[in-house]
């Protein structure tokens, strides 16, 4: 539920939505809103949204009895109660972004708000404008898969999008706050689900598009168009940022109305990158003619770094102070972080890499960077309740690309952990056999990793990246694989 400064009239919040009917009093004034019968309050509008797990129009009566004063739905309930006022729509979540806008003030258009899409790269991106333009002496809002951040405030994320009542009621803090940009992840599911509808973004980026997500969207053709949702939402006074290197980089400009702009490290773009040098030391560009050196690693970095670099630009940002200050900056918690032993016999590196593509990316990263000496053992999992098709990729990308692997679990979530191992070695090749051992206890999986490591190798240790937990059988333990690691140097004295 929602504690706002003030309350307003339905009908103010119903401006900008699609009413088919309404029934009941029609002069309420609103005072709070939720998606969640349980934190209905007198005053209350509640939303009743078709979800995958359930369907909100069945918690109406739970709403009501609470004491909500509107109800918003698709589908009017037999008994409608006295005195409520009943608002029904064509889609109660795009009604629901629309009205919790209105009633925050539309807080999106006193910032500039740039939304970052694709596959991979997306919290790195956000969080490295946020770390820029803070730098640079803004303050700015972030949310993020990792964390939200209003100036230096930190709020911990639940989604990678939160919901549009949520979402608003943190860019209103935001613009409280006297922020004057934010910058967020903007997932597929959230466009699908209208948690961005209604906002007015200054900004789109896009970064890349692989496989991911097909458990929900179905195909991998939704999937695209969920992500090219997000860029034909966007108005003429936006810009529209693509990575042109990726093959559906151009199709996200097709039908937008902002200003088109393109990155690359292999052609023509607005944004032009080369890559000079890619060490463990970090990264040299050449970028719009001026050869910068940058912390990060990686050749999946350097394209984060551009379209982070080109955003900015885009935003007015002198080019040159920009490239100064992203020279010093580091990437989010979780994404290629480096956990060297204390002895620095191991290098780990923990990583979210939990799809094919970014699983790729980040052990050709390492072979990029490692001496001809050092193995690299890695440690991955797959998460449970999530699609399946990429389970047997994953292990075979492991096993093909590292010297040695351990299978093991991720989030089983509700899925027997076995079951997806099972899957996962479905995978790997048969000329790959004795490279692999299957560990189901991540904790135990990392420990033998390290046991496994010579002096110098490198562990990596894959898919849960920034997470502090595990999910079994509904249950979140306490579980972060850089603590993990630390525990298994201290074990082994490594």
């Amino acid at each position: 539920m929602t504690s706002p400064a003030s309350s307003y009239p339905l009908s103010d919040l119903l401006r900008d939505v699609a009413v088919r009917a309404q029934h009941g009093p029609a002069d309420v004034v609103v005072s709070s809103l939720t998606l969640d019968s349980r934190q209905a309050a007198p005053g209350a509008a509640f939303f009743a949204l078709r979800g995958v797990q359930a369907d909100g129009h069945q918690f109406i009566p739970k709403a009501v009895a609470q004491g909500a004063a509107v109800v918003v739905c698709e589908e009017a309930p037999a008994e409608p109660a006295e005195g409520v006022s009943y608002v029904l729509v064509p889609d109660s979540a795009e009604a629901m972004a629309h009205m919790a806008a209105a009633f925050y003030g539309h807080p999106s258009k006193r910032l500039k708000l740039v939304g970052v899409t694709g596959t991979n790269g997306k919290t790195t991106t956000a969080t490295m404008l946020h770390k820029l333009f803070s730098a640079r002496g803004y303050k700015a809002g972030l949310l993020s898969t990792v964390q939200n951040q209003i100036g230096e405030e930190v709020i911990l994320a639940t989604h990678t999008t939160p919901d549009a009542i949520r979402l608003n009621e943190l860019l209103a803090r935001m613009v409280a706050a006297r922020c004057t940009h934010a910058f967020m992840e903007v997932s597929s599911h959230a466009v699908v689900q209208h948690r961005v509808t209604g906002l007015a973004f200054a900004g789109g980026i896009f970064t890349n598009l692989t496989h991911d997500h097909l458990d929900y969207h179905g195909t991998f053709d939704n999937y695209l168009k969920a992500k090219k949702g997000f860029f034909d939402m966007l108005p003429a006074a936006a810009f529209a940022l693509t990575n042109a290197d990726d093959k559906r980089g151009m199709v996200m400009l097709q039908n937008t109305k902002a200003r088109k702009a393109t990155y690359s490290l292999r052609g023509a773009a607005d944004v032009r990158g080369r890559l000079i040098d890619n060490s463990v030391e970090g990264l040299q560009l050449e970028v719009d003619g001026h050869e910068v050196q940058f912390r990060l690693i990686g050749v999946f970095n350097a394209y984060n770094l551009l379209a982070v670099y080109g955003a900015a630009v885009l935003l007015g940002e002198d080019s040159e102070e920009t490239l100064t200050v992203l020279s010093g900056l580091t990437s989010a918690p979780g994404r290629f972080e480096p956990v060297v032993s204390p002895r620095k016999r191991v290098v780990g590196i923990v990583d979210y890499a939990h799809t094919p593509d970014a699983l790729e990316n980040v052990l050709q990263t390492i072979a990029d960077i490692r001496r001809p000496e050092q193995a690299v053992i890695t440690v991955v999992g797959c998460g449970g309740n999530r699609d399946g098709a990429k389970r047997p990729i994953m292990a075979d990308l492991a096993c093909r690309l590292s010297d040695r692997a351990v299978l093991t679990s991720d989030n089983p979530r509700y899925e027997d952990p076995q079951v997806i191992l099972d899957q996962m070695q479905a995978g790997v090749r048969p000329s790959d056999a004795s490279k692999y051992l299957t560990v189901l206890d991540r904790r135990e999986a990392i420990k033998t990793a390290c046991a496994l490591a010579r002096p110098g190798d490198i562990v990596l240790v894959a898919g849960k990246g920034h997470e502090t937990y595990q999910e079994i059988q509904g249950q979140r333990t306490a579980f972060d694989d850089r603590e993990v690691l630390q525990e298994a140097y201290e074990l082994l004295s490594l």
